[in-house]
């Protein structure tokens, strides 16, 4: 079993507020979808719906739990995520950028793994 350190609820939390920031300036052209798998660790914070004929699925923030460390595998936010976690005292070795590539992680602030 993962150690979690209580890092899922302030995931949940995070990708929650990030929501609500989304839903501040509405879009009748997609949806906000925040999906939350406790079992596998895994949260996504998604917009799906259409731009004119095309359309939209895109992961805005993915983190996962592992080994204790909050993985973030995909953001797409302004600031970076990471700045939240930082926030709210985790430590910089309990973050992981899971979307940059193994080399370049030990060149990040962050934990490599």
């Amino acid at each position: 079993m993962d150690i979690d350190h209580g890092y899922s609820s302030l995931v949940k939390q995070a990708l929650a507020s990030y929501a609500s920031l989304l839903a501040k300036f509405p879009s009748s052209s997609y949806d906000v979808i925040l999906a939350f798998d406790d079992e596998h660790h895994q949260y996504l914070l998604r917009k799906l719906g259409w731009t004119d004929s095309s359309r939209l699925k895109q992961t805005v923030l993915h983190i996962a739990i592992r080994n204790g460390k909050i993985w973030i595998e995909e953001d797409w936010t302004e600031d970076g995520i990471a700045s939240y976690f930082i926030s709210h005292d985790v430590p910089r070795e309990d973050i992981v950028l899971g979307f940059q590539p193994p080399i370049m992680r030990p060149y990040t602030e962050f934990a490599v793994e």
